[in-house]
């Protein structure tokens, strides 16, 4: 299935069925009257969060939603029929944005929600209601009132607790592959990974979600790269696992180069509790493991998690970290009896 993450719509609410103008003809009753009934109301423009849905695919190939109108009055004071709710489905996480792509209109965060966009047209009054002691046989009518219309964005922010950054091939993908049910792209060159991933991570009998997004450079910011766009993505995330791979250049540049690019983006990312996981230690001796995590700790890191991505050397106590940072009701109970199958023994964080 391809990832689409943000799309344009036209979005068009049903007008009001017209009012009817009639009059009772009956044999047999000498006078008659009005009885021409009212208009049905038009349908509304309704957007419902869905879980199963990761993608807003579907919105590449259909742009255009208009719910259908109301129906009109008819004699014997039949009221017309009201225009079905037009229900558009999005994934849980969808932002609905106006035209101007900064206004929300709405956040679908929970799973059932429902949001009334566009309220369809009321329908029209029929003669009937115009009846009065001085106005025996009104004529008049009204038409129904008009549908409301608009183009909106859907941007969708995956709903992760906990979200993986890092430069391109510091081995993001080993990671989410190791300790989820992910079977993310791995290869030997930079942006490996093109769009974001999600997996299920289960440790300790709990279970939270982990999002993986395309590597950052420096200028991401400013476009360098796959630049920046997917770091939406990890927005409601609680807590970010910074990667950083000790057979760099410089992990401590590697640790600054985020930092920035973090703070670049905004919408709260540099205020989020990061964990940074010096990884692949398997590639070198534990004398070079000491002396990177002794660079990163001078460069800013509060504390480090020297990991093994392939093997998993050292991934249980971060998760332990990670854990730690989410609420008993975010992370959810494993089923009892299985257990951890994570080296937490030859390392420990520093």
């Amino acid at each position: 299935m391809h990832f689409l993450d943000q799309a344009k719509i036209f979005i068009r609410s049903g007008a009001g069925g017209p009012g009817a103008v009639a009059f009772r003809r009956e044999k047999y009753v000498e006078y008659g009257g009005p009885n021409g009934g009212n208009g049905g109301k038009g349908g509304d423009i309704v957007f419902e969060a869905v879980p199963g849905l990761n993608t807003l695919i579907d919105f590449r190939y259909k742009q255009h939603f208009k719910a259908p109108r109301g129906g009109g009055g008819a004699g014997t004071n039949r009221t017309g029929a009201g225009g079905e709710d037009l229900i558009i489905k999005v994934p849980i996480g969808t932002q609905i944005l106006d035209d101007d792509q900064e206004t929300v209109l709405a956040d679908m965060t929970e799973p059932g929600q429902r949001v009334v966009l566009l309220e369809g047209g009321i329908g029209g009054r029929g003669n009937a209601s115009y009846k009065t002691s001085t106005n025996r046989a009104p004529r008049q009518h009204q038409p129904g009132m008009p549908a409301e219309e608009m183009y909106v964005w859907l941007r969708l922010k995956l709903l992760a607790d906990a979200g993986l950054v890092g430069l391109p091939n510091a081995g993001k993908s080993t990671f989410i592959n190791q300790i989820s049910n992910t079977k993310a792209k791995v290869g030997a060159y930079a942006f490996t990974t093109l769009r974001p991933q999600l997996g299920v991570v289960a440790h300790r009998n709990r279970e939270f979600v982990l999002a993986d997004i395309p590597g950052l450079i420096a200028g991401a910011a400013d476009g360098a790269g796959i630049g920046d766009r997917f770091l939406g993505h990890i927005e409601r995330c609680r807590v970010l696992i910074h990667l950083i791979d000790i057979n760099g250049t410089d992990p401590a540049e590697a640790l600054q180069v985020i930092e920035e690019e973090l703070e670049a983006y905004g919408g709260g990312l540099d205020e989020k509790p990061r964990l940074i996981a010096l990884n692949k230690i398997d590639t070198v001796d534990e004398e070079l493991v000491k002396a990177f995590t002794a660079e990163l700790k001078a460069a800013g890191a509060k504390r480090v998690y020297p990991i093994s991505g392939a093997s998993g050397k050292g991934m249980g106590r971060l998760l332990d970290a990670v854990i730690g940072h989410l609420p008993a009701a975010t992370a959810t109970e494993r089923p009892d009896g299985e257990r951890e199958e994570l080296d937490e023994k030859p390392w420990s964080p520093i």
